[in-house]
């Protein structure tokens, strides 16, 4: 599931590269009013939950501002090395089932770490959907992010792949 946020994130900047700074911000339909407040909003969660998962007290802070990178560059740039964090955790874990601390401000919320990462990819999920809708209103088409990982299809996505260092043999432990 880590390589597959980090897959979906990496598609999904690669396609919004092109567009420009103010179409990045400008309103749209959604949770929140822009692309950039919806993928902001998805990095800072990145940015809670994987501190949470590597030991860390990061807590609210990580949203302190709600738009941290309001360009596109910015935005990719951030995401993709919070996307590899997640991706090394993960593949460092040994036990799902342990218990992590969640620093939420005022209290310290506990939770089992299987849990933890399930929620964080549900939220990812939820809010790109939401960007990918908010794609539809521009110029650039929406990119498809719900690929499977069949073996069929390792041929279409090795391109990828090599763009972010991986194999199928990353991926799958092969």
């Amino acid at each position: 599931m880590a390589y597959n946020n980090a897959w979906a994130n990496h598609r999904l900047g690669t396609t919004i590269a092109g567009l420009s700074e103010a179409e990045f911000m400008a309103p749209r339909v959604g949770f929140f009013p822009s692309l950039a407040a919806t993928l902001n909003h998805i990095l800072t969660v990145d940015w809670f939950y994987v501190d949470a998962l590597e030991g860390g007290t990061l807590g609210p802070a990580a949203w302190a501002d709600p738009v941290p990178h309001p360009n596109v560059a910015g935005w990719r740039s951030a995401q993709a090395a919070v996307d590899a964090r997640l991706v090394a955790a993960c593949d460092s874990f040994t036990d799902f089932d342990a218990i992590v601390s969640v620093h939420r401000g005022a209290r310290t919320q506990r939770e089992r770490r299987d849990r933890l990462l399930m929620h964080l990819f549900q939220h990812q999920i939820h809010h790109r959907g939401q960007a990918h809708a908010m794609l539809s209103s521009t110029a650039i088409k929406p990119p498809q992010l719900d690929e499977f990982y069949s073996v069929a299809e390792a041929p279409s996505r090795a391109e990828e792949f090599a763009a972010l260092g991986w194999t199928e043999g990353t991926v799958w432990g092969d």
